[in-house]
């Protein structure tokens, strides 16, 4: 597809957010700032910028622990995120969830789940009731290949498929299972083949073309829309750094990480915008200077933020007696 400069600029925009968000949650963690656990987006940004932008307000979002792009893609504020990640009541869940548990309700952004394919059976209940109550939206669920081989996939499939729920699932396979190459874990690796055995259509996708992402991303969201059920989509992507901040990443090669490196989604496309004259240099520029901005004003807003009273603690935990507070 060929964008308009105004996509191009969402696009890129999109991806230099995520990226730039990222790379300073890292330097936070590594601050002591943010803590607990830590899985980051980066290298893999064009599957949440170019597939947020074929979603519509009404559908839902279902997302892994490596969450915080969809979360931006989705129009969490940064502020809200970073806040979160501080563990500050000003978070989007309050303090409470951290980097693995964002969620906005008003986004209808159901998480962040940090249980492997625990979003797929929410994704699929969700769907079910949007169907039966005629409503509008669909329901779309992201997960790594790795959920792949856990019993949630194969059983959401199955009743996605049985029930023609509108379902868009996207797998962002990124070759590793948090240390386990796909051909390490699964006897076949072809995933679109996979969906196909519970009758849902799919597609492989260049997950580092962002362009290739909306325009799949488009007819796939289309195909349920348009009441014809479920579809399966993989995007093939990389995650540029280690599986969480804790992993000291002995399962892959260096050579292997730059390798792909050398596809990155943002400088590809940003050459491409420049050769094509989607965007020059100057808006490309301005648009590093506007995330920067952002960033920076996301930080001072969770370093201002506040820490729950003592009092709150037990606000929303069940006592012993089986009463909430």
């Amino acid at each position: 597809m060929t964008p308009d400069p105004e996509l191009a600029r969402k696009l890129l925009h999109g991806m230099v957010r995520i990226r730039r968000f990222e790379e300073k949650s890292a330097e936070l963690y590594s601050a002591g700032k943010i803590r607990g656990f830590l899985h980051l987006y980066i290298g893999e940004e064009a599957v949440a910028a170019g597939v947020m932008q074929a979603l519509r307000p009404e559908d839902a979002v279902f997302a892994t622990y490596r969450e915080h792009g969809h979360a931006l893609a989705r129009g969490l504020s940064a502020g809200a995120i970073m806040a979160e990640m501080y563990g500050k009541v000003e978070g989007c869940s309050r303090g409470r969830g951290g980097s693995m548990h964002l969620f906005d309700a008003a986004a209808k952004f159901y998480g962040g789940n940090a249980i492997v394919g625990g979003g797929l059976p929410l994704t699929v209940g969700y769907a079910l009731a949007q169907k039966m109550q005629q409503r509008t939206g669909l329901a779309a669920c992201f997960f790594g290949e790795g959920a792949v081989a856990e019993g949630e996939f194969h059983e959401s499939m199955n009743l996605a498929s049985l029930w023609n729920v509108p379902a868009l699932f996207l797998c962002e396979n990124n070759l590793y299972a948090m240390g386990t190459a796909l051909e390490r874990s699964e006897a076949d690796t072809d995933l679109v083949e996979k969906a196909a055995s519970y009758r849902v259509q799919g597609k492989s996708v260049d997950g580092m073309d962002v362009l290739a992402v909306l325009e799949a991303a488009q007819q796939a969201a289309q195909f349920v829309r348009d009441g014809n059920g479920p579809y399966f989509l993989e995007f093939r992507t990389y995650r540029f750094r280690a599986h969480s901040m804790f992993d000291p990443e002995l399962y892959r090669s260096k050579e292997e990480v730059e390798r792909w490196k050398q596809r990155c989604p943002i400088a590809g496309f940003s050459a491409r915008a420049i050769r094509e004259g989607w965007l020059t240099p100057e808006m490309i520029a301005a648009i590093e200077a506007e995330v920067a901005r952002e960033i920076a004003q996301a930080v001072e807003f969770a370093e201002a933020g506040t820490w729950e009273s003592v009092e709150m603690l037990t606000r929303d935990v069940y006592t012993a007696r089986g009463q909430t507070e």
